[in-house]
């Protein structure tokens, strides 16, 4: 994944386009993102779509959960004009649908399995299947509140990396990543101090921090030592990463 920090859009340029849509995760490139965060959920008929609420309510205009309904369904959802009308029409995409655009930008993503309220059976093999399909394990993070589902992700697919998601107050959370083989630390941002990074490198884990959108807390972070940065707002962070030259190479 090279040595520069990573640029990661939370579900794609989430500031300026529906979040976890083709136009946020293209926008995104655009504001200079270097990688995409996204969700990942599986519908009743077992395709894997990209949303994070486990319910449309909120993002795509209709009630119910994601697992109970069929794509064919999904994809007639407007996933875009609740954010702006300018954005009416577009759609829940599917994970094939970006790790196409992926591997055509060659970028790296981060996969989250929102698997904790809803387990979603198989979803580890579904994801890992598809990540192989586009031959981009070298460019994938699995990652997950449901550290259960990373282990089993590890087991069956040692190439690809993994990173735990938490928040605040895990003691020597690269002591507990060894346990399931995790590579890199998904924390809340409160959580990372240059001491931590520094500790964490030495048991060969790094930190992606999330969601960062304020530019001195970005500043902070670098200076920490972190890999990656997920944020709302690329853009800022491309500003930020420019102007603290802050290239590992």
């Amino acid at each position: 994944m090279g040595q520069e920090i990573i640029n990661f859009a939370h579900r794609g340029a989430s500031a300026y386009c529906p979040e976890n849509t083709m136009a946020a995760f293209v926008k995104s490139i655009e504001l200079g993102a270097t990688g995409i965060e996204t969700d990942v959920q599986v519908t009743k008929d077992g395709h894997l779509v990209l949303i994070h609420d486990e319910t449309f309510d909120r993002t795509a205009g209709a009630s119910g959960w994601v697992k109970d309904y069929l794509l064919e369904e999904i994809r007639n959802l407007d996933a875009g004009s609740g954010f702006h009308s300018d954005f009416r029409g577009e759609r829940v995409p599917t994970l094939e649908e970006l790790l196409q655009f992926v591997k055509e930008c060659n970028i790296v993503v981060n996969l989250e399995l929102k698997n904790s309220i809803v387990l979603y059976p198989g979803i580890e093999e579904k994801v890992i299947a598809a990540v192989r399909s586009f031959d981009l394990t070298a460019q994938t993070i699995i990652s997950s509140f449901n550290h259960y589902s990373l282990a089993l992700c590890k087991q069956l697919a040692p190439e690809i990396k993994t990173g735990i998601l938490y928040m605040e107050g895990l003691y020597e959370p690269w002591n507990y990543a060894r346990t399931i083989g995790a590579d890199a630390l998904h924390a809340e941002h409160h959580a990372v101090l240059p001491e931590f990074t520094a500790d964490a490198s030495k048991h060969g884990l790094v930190y992606h921090p999330f969601t960062v959108n304020d530019p001195e807390e970005m500043k902070r972070l670098i200076k920490a030592g972190v890999a990656g940065i997920i944020t709302d707002y690329p853009d800022r962070l491309h500003e930020v990463l420019e102007a603290e030259g802050s290239s590992r190479k």
